[in-house]
């Protein structure tokens, strides 16, 4: 195997500065929190390690993992990463912001599509490894974790890797709850924890600052049966408290309602108050 060349830590935190430039806002309402930049510079290193040389499908992706693994790739920052990778968000500003930064610097390799995790997967067994960072169930023992995982189990057709990353706290009882309904949920259906890596990220989260999450990675069991089709999910168990105490699953997207430039600020933010004598033009 080739030696793999150190990295240039300061191209690397530039390049996903380029990125979270290009980040919508969270919608705090739909769970959507952003993990910190320079959480976002490791993890991404380890994912495009994780999955060098595979098909990546994202189940959802706010924080911008997906673009920031691409283009240090893209950039030659790191030398390794996944051949393609693709993101299902229902989230219409997310897919957007991808496709157009992936147009602006050329990168082949990315793409994004509109999905809610509620319909049927689109795409059975076309990928290698899927990766999802979902809302962490704190309200329904994981059941909105689950949903996420089932979807990227579909996406690599019961025979390959995901990564989750998922609250991780030794003091709270929540956090390790849905740790084990999770990992339960995984033997179930056929894949085991190759590895659980604690305690790695920090978030932008005012009412919780110091919570993490981990990542957690899984493998499928040899000769496991191909999904043969994905269904749509109702099961009124499974959306009950899906974002939170009582937020229930009700927006199938979000739409982006004009172009944005996500990396200036928006003309409805703020207005110019001029020296006596001067225009506003």
């Amino acid at each position: 195997m080739a030696e793999r060349k150190d990295i240039d830590l300061r191209a690397a935190i530039n390049a996903i500065s380029d990125v979270v430039q290009n980040r919508p806002r969270p919608l705090r309402e739909m769970d959507q929190i952003y993990m910190k930049t320079g959480d976002m510079v490791l993890q991404s290193e380890m994912v495009a390690k994780w999955a060098d040389k595979k098909r990546l499908a994202f189940i959802g992706d706010g924080d911008a993992i997906s673009i920031c693994v691409a283009y240090l790739q893209h950039r030659g920052i790191l030398d390794y990463g996944p051949s393609e990778i693709k993101v299902f968000d229902f989230d219409e500003r997310i897919c957007r912001a991808i496709e157009r930064f992936a147009d602006k610097e050329r990168m082949e390799t990315l793409s994004s599509q509109l999905y809610n995790c509620l319909d049927a997967f689109p795409a059975l067994g076309e990928f290698d490894c899927f990766y999802t960072n979902p809302p962490w169930g704190a309200s329904n023992d994981g059941a909105s974790v689950h949903v996420f995982v089932e979807r990227g189990m579909e996406a690599v057709g019961n025979s390959g890797e995901g990564m989750i990353v998922i609250a991780d706290d030794h003091e709270l009882e929540w956090p390790q709850q849905v740790l084990a309904s999770t990992q339960r949920f995984a033997l179930e259906r056929g894949f085991f924890i190759q590895k659980m890596a604690s305690k790695m990220h920090l978030y932008h989260l005012d009412d919780a600052p110091d919570l993490r999450s981990c990542n957690l990675m899984l493998k499928s069991l040899p000769g496991l049966d191909a999904p043969s089709s994905s269904h749509p999910i109702t099961d009124p168990d499974r959306l009950e408290h899906f974002y939170g105490k009582d937020k229930h699953i009700r927006i199938r997207y979000v739409r982006e309602k004009k172009r944005v430039d996500y990396g200036q600020a928006h003309d409805d933010e703020y207005h110019y108050e001029v020296f006596e004598g001067e225009s506003n033009v």
